[in-house]
C-alpha cells in the first residue's frame, strides 16, 4: 500500500521535532510493507487551525487526484486535526475518495472493518455533542430572554441591547 505520512508541531525553534512522529510511522510503513510516497509536515502551526500549508496541500493533493497513495497515516489524532468535528470532515472526505486513514498510537486504520466501527462510533459521539451543544445554547437563550436579557455583542460607551430592551419594554409599558 501506498501512504502518505503526516506529521505536526506547535512550535518551531523549541524541542519539538516532527521526527519524533515521523520516525515511528516510518517504520510502521516498513513493517507493514507500505510504500511512503510522500511526507506532509507543518511547523510551527496550531492543530487548532484547520487550514494550515502542509494539511491544506495533503488534502487538495487527495481531492484532485494527484495523489499516488491509497492511505494517510498519521502518528495521533491530535496532530491531525484539534476537534473531533475537523477529524470527521477530513475522514469522511477520505472515505469518499477511497483513502484508508490510519493513527498509529491510537492503532486505527479505516481500512479494516474494526477501523471503520471505530469512524462511525466517533461520528456518533461527534453527533451527540454536537447535539447536546445545541440544546445547551437553546436552553441557555431562553433563560437569558425570560430574565430580560438580549444576546449580542456589547459596544463600549453605549448601552448594551439588553439594556436598550429593558428600557423599550419599560417605556411600551408605561404607554
Amino acid at each position: 500500500m501506498k501512504v502518505a505520512l503526516y506529521a505536526r508541531v506547535s512550535k518551531v525553534n523549541s524541542h519539538q521535532d516532527p521526527e519524533v512522529q515521523l520516525q515511528p510511522l516510518r517504520a510502521l510503513c516498513q513493517a507493514r510493507g507500505f510504500e511512503v510516497v510522500r511526507e506532509y509536515v507543518d511547523h510551527g502551526v496550531s492543530g487548532a487551525k484547520e487550514r494550515r500549508p502542509q494539511l491544506d496541500e495533503l488534502m487538495a493533493d487527495a481531492e484532485k487526484g494527484r495523489r499516488d497513495f491509497e492511505a494517510v497515516m498519521v502518528w495521533k489524532f491530535d496532530r491531525f486535526a484539534r476537534s473531533v468535528e475537523h477529524l470527521l470532515k477530513a475522514l469522511k472526505a477520505f472515505d469518499a475518495l477511497g483513502i484508508a486513514f490510519i493513527s498509529l498510537t491510537e492503532s486505527i486504520d479505516t481500512s479494516t472493518p474494526y477501523g471503520k466501527m471505530v469512524f462511525t462510533v466517533l461520528g456518533a459521539v461527534a453527533e451527540l455533542e454536537r447535539s447536546l451543544i445545541i440544546e445547551r445554547i437553546k436552553a441557555g437563550l431562553k433563560k437569558a430572554a425570560k430574565e430580560g436579557h438580549r444576546p449580542g455583542p456589547k459596544i463600549v460607551g453605549k448601552p448594551s441591547r439588553s439594556t436598550l430592551w429593558r428600557r423599550s419594554k419599560a417605556q411600551q409599558a408605561q404607554a
